[in-house]
């Protein structure tokens, strides 16, 4: 028999799971696509050196990319575990529910599904396992017994849900209270200085429920990062989505991220994902790294301290 617990308030755990010395999550989504065997092992490599704990994926990525099938991140992740043995130093988290073979969340798709990942990842347990986006067509007692099965059976240590919205997380909640289930520790969803509908409905959901929030698309596909301008455009699959964001808005933002990264000598991605860590609810930001060269960046976020005044005037820019 399950019992449904309490946990820490949002923002300071992740019920079993310990981010504090290290409030940055990397992001699988570019290992198998962009990043080959040789740049992701070295990034993997390099987060894992600087103290880096959690290292998130998800059991689609990256079927969208032609050739192919999904799993991708997953088994490259798992080749860098057997490769280093350093399963004991990072946290895993993986989702389901878009694996060409494994679409939805019903009891028995979220089993066999959990069983791929764990043979892909080459690991005998998931850390964190999200629900990766709702199913509608699945009655969320279903779905949240099936995860919390996963955790009675060791499989999962915790469960997380992302995209969902406000009303489905407190259908969750009302299915955990009802049958004595684990419940979800942690929300993953869309939110970074340009991105900030979070703010709105999801971030209460997640304080009334001891949510710790992992935000993705942290630097807003890049364009946070800074190489986004007027007359620039890097060469980068995800190029579009963030040329959207040079806008006046956009420039703003980047003007205020200017000024504060010279302030402290980091760059611009450092100040972006600092100003996310620091607002109410976010244990981690999501950020992923093609290249070595580009995880410092991300990693000196961790322990970056920006002002009051400064947190507020980033929030200003962006409003």
């Amino acid at each position: 028999m399950t019992q449904a617990t309490n946990s820490a308030p949002a923002g300071q755990a992740l019920g079993s799971l310990d981010l504090a010395g290290a409030p940055l999550v990397l992001g699988g989504n570019v290992f198998g696509w962009t990043a080959d065997d040789a740049a992701s092992f070295a990034v993997l490599d390099a987060f894992a050196d600087a103290g880096g704990r959690m290292v998130d994926t998800a059991d689609g990525y990256s079927a969208w990319v032609p050739g192919n099938s999904g799993g991708e991140s997953e088994a490259t992740i798992g080749r860098w575990l057997a490769r280093t043995g350093r399963r004991d130093d990072v946290l895993v988290a993986t989702k389901v529910s878009t694996h060409p073979e494994y679409r939805g969340l019903a009891a028995p798709t979220v089993r066999a599904a959990a069983e791929a990942s764990l043979k892909r990842l080459g690991t005998d347990r998931i850390d964190l396992y999200y629900a990766h986006f709702d199913d509608a067509d699945t009655p969320i007692e279903e779905t949240a017994a099936a995860f919390s099965a996963l955790v009675d059976d060791g499989l999962v240590r915790e469960i997380g849900v992302s995209n969902y919205a406000p009303e489905r997380i407190d259908e969750w909640f009302a299915a955990v209270a009802a049958g004595g289930l684990h419940r979800p520790v942690a929300l993953q969803p869309h939110y970074n200085l340009v991105e900030r509908g979070f703010e709105g409905t999801l971030r209460p959901a997640a304080e009334r429920h001891g949510l710790g929030v992992l935000p993705y698309y942290a630097l807003a596909s890049g364009f946070l990062a800074g190489g986004y301008r007027d007359g620039e455009a890097p060469d980068s699959p995800r190029a579009q989505g963030a040329a959207r964001y040079l806008d006046d808005r956009g420039r703003r933002v980047l003007a205020a991220l200017d000024d504060v990264a010279a302030a402290h000598d980091v760059p611009v991605a450092t100040v972006a994902l600092a100003w996310l860590r620091e607002q109410p609810t976010v244990v981690a930001p999501v950020a992923s790294a093609r290249h070595t060269g580009q995880l410092g960046a991300l990693l000196r976020s961790m322990s970056l301290e920006l002002t009051p005044d400064e947190l507020a005037r980033l929030d200003g820019a962006s409003s």
